[in-house]
């Protein structure tokens, strides 16, 4: 699994410029090959089936991950949200850990990129209960959990996660669009 990132992007298409430029650089091929959205929405290449991206941007963040299988990432601002949202995105566990974080707001927003990533690895989507998106509590990293692979990152105003079924590397390739 490799991750990349961007920042400081213009416009949501430069997002798709980042994935080209990551698979121009891991599997060379170019231009980026036609992608194509299973039914609920995970984008693919139906010319390369045993190539497996993802993508994410908020802001003028974006994040992709390749690998050899289903991967799911996510990245978002952090920004307070509707006071119900965690309520009902949230477990009863989940909630007990983000009444004693420090700083709520980022600490949600990490939390919600973990299930954000799980949903969009297995192709399914935002169509369960939020409350019912199995995620580990963030923490150590990278952790497997369920079978899968989590990893999360953070900086000033943003988090980040990824999951999969490859370990996830530590290292995020930075490039710029």
């Amino acid at each position: 699994m490799l991750i990349y990132s961007a920042a400081g992007l213009t416009a949501r298409a430069q997002a798709r410029d980042l994935l080209a430029l990551a698979v121009r650089e891991t599997w060379g091929l170019s231009p980026l090959p036609e992608i194509a959205r299973q039914e609920h929405g995970k984008p693919y290449f139906p010319g390369h089936t045993g190539l497996h991206f993802n993508l994410s941007h908020s802001g003028d963040l974006a994040l992709c991950a390749l690998d050899s299988a289903p991967v799911g990432v996510d990245i978002q601002l952090v920004k307070e949200r509707r006071p119900s949202l965690p309520r009902r995105a949230c477990s009863a566990e989940e909630q007990a850990w983000l009444e004693e974080q420090p700083e709520f707001w980022p600490a949600f927003t990490l939390l919600w990129t973990l299930k954000e990533a799980q949903v969009k690895e297995s192709g399914r989507g935002l169509t369960p209960d939020l409350r019912d998106i199995r995620v580990p509590l963030p923490g150590q990293e990278p952790v497997l959990f369920d079978g899968l692979w989590f990893r999360t990152w953070s900086g000033p105003g943003w988090a980040a996660a990824v999951c999969g079924h490859s370990e996830p590397p530590g290292e995020i390739y930075q490039r710029k669009i």
